[in-house]
Parts: structure tokens; C-alpha cells; sequence
């Protein structure tokens, strides 16, 4: 065999898991630490449960013999429809084990988004909850089979939902008891997964990951964070997205650790589920952080925080280290990291993860930016390892995504500053151009908050509102915080004074309007292109359109 022949077969990339896989992983942590508990499952109502790796081990056995009884078989895949619960995560793993594809699917998504993800996937069967199945039969007819739960994620379901639910095969016939899945080939770049991006304009695009995509995350995510067999992990996130999967899971996983699921967030729950487990990590969005204020801090056990951008302040309040970092589904882990040995400054992203290649575009020229210049984000990593391996069924949005020499365009704005620390810009749609100049919404948001201090508003977003003369300015969107003392008309002129004072005017916000919660386009982000929206109309309702 030649060289080039024996490069052709074995290119760098099969060499970084060779040999390995999912099920790998869990069985190494079953046989070497069988009596340590992976899994607790604490719902919002009834007992709390939890499975060693030995007991997680046989039970995802037990059910991929099911599955495979059901006529599963290797690149299948399995749409797996519901909140968080054990089940849910007992059903994705078991898929791997089979070599069947899991397609976490958002469970807010009504109507024909189930359609779309039904036929798009090409589905063989399904796992839902009795509070989804009416709705799944009825749109996601290309279903040949569904398998309901008992419960709602530990909630009795209604007797609708369970009069629906006992026409279809419930979730304990699936159980092969004493049973082990044969095995199969160990093929690391398999898919393993598939989660569908939130899209605001377009039907979501389904983003398959690697078995040694999901080994990747957890190696890297475990050693960005220094975690090791001690750590457990409180997940609250919805599993059907790549941080509760990849950054909470597949990292405990990696180093035997251990993992608390809830149904989801519960800020009255916080403190008692995190003290109860002597919980180490969790993953912190804005809104959960906003949550927690309200509540008193007690002595607790955790080191760290996964909070995106470096907070002092949060680290003050709250005595934990924040962790910041920047990832999407698409690059699988964390993509960025900070250092949690040391300090660093304020609202940073991190630096490069090792093992990803970096480039901040200057979108006019094409060129790199400047240190200090807001540019268009580029990663390059390997496909099936670092990125995700493709778009599944859709070659347009991966010929859209991926330069000629390999650079994933992320549709997000970055800089390098001169303290040697990215920080986000912003979605590059969000950059408002004022007149001749560029202004980034990022950058006003950030000038704002640290301006207000907390407590002020609990949430806000700058977008771009037309106008005339300069084709679009900023304008403020806020919700109140209901612990101040001042008034919607105190904040406005607050933040209109302060932005006067600290930005320059092609900068500062032309109005300041108030909501009682924001348009999402998932959990974690604010749908800008809704605000968008409700600001051109509020323009047209000023000018007596």
C-alpha cells in the first residue's frame, strides 16, 4: 500500500477516538466504577431516582434490544419528543448503542414544525410524552410507531392526555430485562445525534453529530473546566439542545462524574437540589441568573458557573467562579474558554479552545480584522470531531456555511482585543448601519447594563428601528426589574442621559420601550428579528402611518 493510499484510509482525524465510541464510554465507566451514580433524576413531583454506570449500563441495553425488536437498525433515526426526564436520556443513549441516530426535537414547536420534523429526518419511530402524543399522531403522520411515557417528567398526566396515550405501546415494552444489545462494528465518525437549530426566518436545520463529535465534547469540555469524577452537574437546560447534551452530560460522562436532571429551571428548587447533591457545575443563562437574585446565597459547593461572558459581579453575589465561553451547536463544545485559574476581564469570551482554528473577517473587505475590530467569526476544526459533521439532507446550507478551504462561517461578530480576550459583537443581522456608519448592538447593550447596574431591568435588547434620513438607528427594548424604585420614565431618561454622556450620538438609542417579556427564539436567545418588527411599527404609529 502506498502512502498516499494509507492517508486516503487513515486520515488524523480516525486516529483521535479510534476504537471508540458512546457506548464505549459508558461501559468503560461500568465496568471500572460500577457502584458511582451517573444519573439522579429529581422531578418536580414523586421520588427522586438515580442509576449507577452499572445500572445506567444494563438499563440502555435493555431498552436498545427493544428497540432493535421495533426494527431499528444502524443509521435509523429515532425522534425522541420530550422535556427532560430520565427516559428521555435512557432513549438517547440506548440509540447508541443500536447505531440509530436520537433527533432531539424542541418541544414547543407545535403544528407543522412536527410535520417538518418527522418527514425531514425520516423518522422510524418515536418516543414522546402523553402530553404530546394527540399532536404528534396528527402532524407527524409518517410516523410508523410511537412509544409513550408514563408520566409527564414526573407529572400525572390528564386523563385526556392518558385516554390518548393507551392507544399506542407504552415506554416498559420496550424493556429486553437481562438483556445486552450485540455488538456492532465501533465506527467513530457514526452519527449519533441530531438537533435542530432554531431558525427565525427559515425551517430549522438539522445538525448531526458523531459519535466522537459527542467523545470530543466531553473530553474537551471536561478539561476546559478541570472537572474530574468528584464533579456533578445540575441540568435544568432543555436536553434538546447541545449545552444540557454536550457540555453537561457528555463532559460528566468523560470524567465519571455525575449528573442532576430536573424537568427544567425552578428557582425555588435551586438551592435545594444544589445543596441536597453537593452540586459542583452548572450551565447559567440570563434569565435563571435574573431568578436567583431574589434568593438568599448559602454556603454552597460550587466551583463553577458556565455563564458566557465573564461576570465579576455574579462571581461577587454569588461566591462562584464564572466561566465564559462561547459555542453553538454547530462546534459541539465549548469553542471558547477562559481560564478558571485565573482572573480576567469583564464580559470576555474566552480564547481559542485548542484543537479550533480561528479568523475574525472584516465583511466589506474581507480581510482579517484589526485588534479592536468587530468582524465576522470563522472556525475551522475538523467535520465529525471538532464541527459537526453536516446539515442533514440540506447541501445549500452547508455549500452557504463552509468556505472552499474549510472555515465554518458562525453568523456571529467577534473581536480580539488588545488584553488578548475575545468578546462577542454580535449577529451580524444586528449590525446597524447609521448613516455611513456601523454601529454594533452588542456594544450599546453592554455600555447600558454596566451604566443601570443591577436590578435595575432584568433584560435588554438594542435593535435597529428605521428611519428616514439615517435608513436605521438603535432603540431599546427593556423589561423592568420589579426590585427598583424607579419608573419606566426614570429608566428611560436614565438610559438616554447616560448614553448621551458615555456614546457617541450615531451610538445612542433613539427611544427606550418597555415590555413584560421578550420574544424568544429559544430559550437562551431573544428573537431580535420580532423586535425588529414591533420597532418599525412603533415608527409608523409615531409618524401617523
Amino acid at each position: 500500500m502506498t502512502a498516499a493510499q494509507i492517508n486516503a484510509q487513515f486520515s488524523s482525524e480516525l486516529y483521535t477516538f479510534a476504537g471508540k465510541d458512546v457506548p464505549w464510554l459508558v461501559k468503560l465507566w461500568a465496568n471500572q466504577t460500577p457502584d458511582k451514580v451517573f444519573l439522579v433524576w429529581e422531578p418536580k413531583e414523586g421520588e427522586s431516582r438515580s442509576w449507577t454506570y452499572k445500572q445506567f449500563w444494563e438499563e440502555i441495553n435493555q431498552v436498545a434490544c427493544g428497540l432493535l425488536a421495533k426494527g431499528v437498525k444502524k443509521g435509523d433515526k429515532l425522534l425522541i419528543h420530550a422535556e427532560n426526564c430520565s427516559e428521555m436520556m435512557i432513549a438517547w443513549y440506548a440509540s447508541a448503542i443500536v447505531g440509530s441516530v436520537g433527533v432531539t426535537t424542541n418541544t414547543r414547536c407545535v403544528g407543522d414544525e412536527l410535520t417538518y420534523f418527522a418527514e425531514h429526518s425520516e423518522a422510524v419511530g418515536c418516543i414522546t410524552q402523553p402530553k404530546f402524543i394527540q399532536a404528534l399522531a396528527e402532524n407527524a403522520k409518517s410516523l410508523p410507531w410511537f412509544v409513550v411515557l408514563d408520566d409527564n417528567s414526573g407529572e400525572e398526566p390528564t386523563a385526556e392526555e392518558a385516554a390518548y396515550a393507551a392507544k399506542y405501546d407504552r415506554w416498559n415494552s420496550l424493556y429486553q430485562h437481562g438483556t445486552e444489545a450485540p455488538a456492532r462494528p465501533v465506527e467513530p465518525l457514526l452519527p449519533v445525534g441530531i438537533q435542530y437549530t432554531s431558525g427565525t426566518t427559515s425551517r430549522p436545520k438539522a445538525v448531526v453529530h458523531t459519535h466522537a463529535n459527542a467523545l470530543w465534547g466531553g473530553r474537551t469540555g471536561s478539561q476546559n473546566l478541570l472537572m474530574t469524577s468528584d464533579d456533578t452537574y445540575l441540568v435544568f437546560l432543555p436536553c434538546f439542545h447541545v449545552n444540557a447534551q454536550s457540555w453537561s452530560f457528555w463532559s460528566m460522562m468523560w470524567v465519571g462524574g455525575t449528573v442532576v436532571l430536573q424537568p427544567k429551571f425552578s428557582s425555588s428548587r435551586f438551592w435545594e437540589l444544589s445543596l441536597k447533591h453537593k452540586v459542583t457545575r452548572a450551565s447559567m443563562i440570563p434569565f435563571t441568573i435574573k431568578a436567583m437574585f431574589a434568593q438568599p446565597v448559602p454556603e454552597h459547593h460550587y466551583k463553577t458557573w458556565s455563564t458566557g461572558v465573564k461576570l465579576h459581579l455574579i462571581e461577587q453575589h454569588f461566591k462562584v467562579t464564572t466561566f465564559a465561553t462561547w459555542g453553538m451547536t454547530e462546534t459541539v463544545t465549548h469553542a471558547t474558554r477562559s481560564d478558571i485559574l485565573q482572573d480576567s476581564p469583564e464580559m470576555n469570551i474566552g480564547v481559542p479552545t485548542p484543537g479550533y482554528e480561528y479568523a475574525i473577517i472584516n465583511p466589506e473587505t474581507g480581510k482579517y480584522c484589526a485588534v479592536g475590530e468587530n468582524g465576522d467569526l470563522y472556525v475551522r476544526g475538523t467535520r465529525g470531531i471538532q464541527l459537526f459533521l453536516e446539515y442533514y439532507k440540506n447541501p445549500e446550507a452547508m455549500k452557504k456555511s463552509f468556505t472552499a478551504d474549510g472555515w465554518f462561517q458562525t453568523g456571529d461578530m467577534a473581536r480580539l482585543e488588545h488584553d488578548g480576550y475575545m468578546y462577542f459583537a454580535d449577529r451580524d443581522k444586528d449590525v446597524l448601519k447609521v448613516g455611513a456608519e456601523n454601529v454594533s448592538a452588542r456594544q450599546v447593550e453592554e455600555f447600558i447594563t454596566n451604566m443601570l447596574g443591577m436590578g435595575v431591568v432584568d433584560e435588554l435588547a438594542v435593535v435597529a428601528q428605521k428611519h428616514d434620513m439615517l435608513d436605521e438607528v438603535p432603540v431599546v427594548f427593556a423589561i423592568k426589574s420589579p426590585w427598583t424604585q424607579l419608573s419606566e420614565d426614570d429608566i428611560r431618561q436614565k438610559i438616554m442621559d447616560g448614553c448621551a454622556a458615555g456614546l457617541a450620538d450615531f451610538k445612542r438609542p433613539r427611544a427606550v420601550y418597555f415590555l413584560d417579556e421578550m420574544p424568544r427564539a429559544t430559550l437562551e436567545k431573544v428573537a431580535k428579528n420580532k423586535l425588529r418588527e414591533m420597532a418599525d411599527e412603533l415608527a409608523d404609529q409615531a409618524a401617523g402611518k
